[in-house]
């Protein structure tokens, strides 16, 4: 609230009456003295009042600005960052530290491109680099089983089946009319060696679906699995440039691993041999070796006890292979384990 000051008099005598020119003067001082009093009391009492007006009046313009206003003040203030037209400057930088921080990350690319081109240029496409690591092949077999435990009831098909399907599936590129037609007959005993570029194509021998007799799904469609006499088919991984040491081909041999050996009484091999025939060596690559097939050594478990399971190991037998690594149960040899029910 606003006090108006009122003016005051200096105080009117008697007409003849005498006072002393010392008393005039401190009246005239207490008067001024009151005056600046009650100005600053105005003034104390003015200012906040002034105060509160202005933020009413910053309260009143802020609610009726639109909202529009802020969000397009702060793309202003995103485009500025960008690029400042009056300080000519982007990202708050100079134009001279942004070329610097251009050139040095397109000489760090084009050294990164370089070295790799280099190295691509020493690297063989046909023929691995270091192949004197990988001395011994591993091994898989089919059909596919979980935690490679085969576990089936004679007597209930639901079973066995999909075993039955993994192993026709696996089969279907060894039919011995697709044989015939890409690949080539070649003489057994004796490796498959082929001359010439790196690059060119290379044939491949024939490795047909009958060679695997009573286990190729031809004579009995449910590969012995009807009968609890099931056939599991084995095969090296492929190793670019491998060949059996001093021209033994790589037998295969399974037994009981733990337990009683008369738990497997009868192991029937195709071919007959258990081994992997000669002429299927040297594997040269994917990329000419097209129409490879792997060779394939087939167990049929004839005779072997039911009701319990049996742990099985199979083995690769020749010069230079090694199949006693504990680390690795797949370098040389498998491990899997017959459970069959009747």
């Amino acid at each position: 609230m606003r006090r108006q000051l009122r003016s005051r008099r200096a105080p009117a005598f008697p007409y003849g009456y005498r006072y002393r020119l010392d008393d005039q003067d401190e009246v005239n001082q207490n008067y001024l003295a009151d005056e600046e009093e009650e100005a600053e009391e105005a003034q104390v009492l003015v200012v906040p009042d002034l105060e509160e007006e202005e933020e009413k009046e910053e309260e009143e313009r802020s609610q009726g600005q639109p909202i529009g206003n802020a969000w397009w003040q702060k793309l202003q203030i995103m485009i500025e960052y960008l690029w400042d037209p009056e300080r000519r400057i982007s990202l708050a930088q100079t134009g001279l530290i942004l070329f610097i921080y251009f050139f040095f990350y397109a000489s760090l690319a084009a050294v990164i491109t370089l070295c790799m081109y280099m190295l691509f240029l020493t690297i063989s496409p046909y023929m691995p680099t270091f192949t004197e690591r990988v001395k011994t092949p591993g091994v898989m077999i089919r059909p596919f089983a979980h935690s490679l435990n085969f576990n089936f009831n004679v007597s209930e098909p639901d079973t066995w089946q999909h075993y039955v399907i993994s192993l026709n599936g696996f089969l279907q590129g060894y039919n011995d009319s697709l044989q015939e037609e890409m690949n080539v007959d070649c003489p057994p005993g004796q490796y498959f060696i082929q001359d010439g570029n790196e690059d060119e194509d290379k044939k491949a021998c024939q490795f047909k679906r009958s060679f695997l007799k009573n286990c190729s799904g031809l004579e009995d469609p449910t590969f012995g699995y009807a009968t609890g006499q099931p056939c599991i088919l084995l095969k090296m991984n492929r190793i670019v440039g491998f060949r059996p040491e001093l021209g033994d081909p790589v037998k295969v041999s399974c037994k009981v691993q733990r337990g009683d050996e008369d738990d497997i009484r009868s192991i029937n091999y195709y071919p007959e041999s258990a081994s992997f025939d000669l002429r299927y060596y040297p594997y040269y690559g994917k990329l000419t070796h097209v129409n490879y097939t792997s060779p394939l050594v087939a167990m049929h478990f004839t005779d072997v006890v039911k009701n319990q399971a049996v742990p099985v190991q199979c083995q690769l037998k020749g010069k230079g292979i090694i199949n006693d690594v504990i680390s690795d149960h797949f370098v040389g040899r498998v491990i899997f384990t017959l459970n069959i029910e009747t």
